[in-house]
């Protein structure tokens, strides 16, 4: 037995350098290789956890910028339909004044022309008045007055 706990410390001992070497070149790999590598992608995930975060904060701002225009847009459509409402309104009213006035025109020609009708009809009354008498004089001389003789010219028969 003594002869293979020999052989293992020889074992042993032969691999020792070799431990040796694999641990140093563990050490100079963390130094050199794995230190930088890990801050690198610790580095790498924080610039991506920030540049999540300012996408995030952009995003809540372009949000807030599209509340902003559609509140905008919103008050500049209710301006203009205000604005469309009163010109309306104030055609409207024109229109009204317009239409009034042309119904006052009308009633007015029509009231004037009503009295010249009447003065008209009160101007022929008075003319048929007037020459009633002239021809029911006429009329009763012509029946008053002997028939023409047969022969006689028509002038003495007027």
């Amino acid at each position: 037995m003594q002869g293979m706990v020999g052989q293992l410390g020889e074992l042993f001992l032969q691999a020792v350098p070799t431990v040796l070497v694999i641990l140093v070149f563990y050490f100079i790999l963390r130094a050199i290789f794995f230190k930088p590598l890990l801050r690198v992608m610790a580095e790498r995930e924080a610039r991506t956890a920030g540049a999540q975060k300012a996408a995030e904060e952009a995003k809540a701002q372009a949000a807030n910028k599209l509340k902003e225009y559609q509140e905008a847009l919103r008050k500049a459509r209710a301006q203009v339909y205000a604005e469309q409402e009163a010109a309306r309104k104030k055609i409207l009213d024109e229109r009204a004044t317009a239409i009034k006035e042309a119904r006052t025109k009308a009633s007015a020609q029509v009231a004037g022309a009503k009295e010249r009708i009447a003065a008209e009809l009160a101007a022929a009354g008075h003319e048929v008045e007037a020459t009633v008498a002239q021809l029911s004089a006429e009329i009763a001389r012509r029946i008053l007055q002997p028939p023409p003789r047969p022969g006689a010219p028509l002038s003495e028969a007027r």
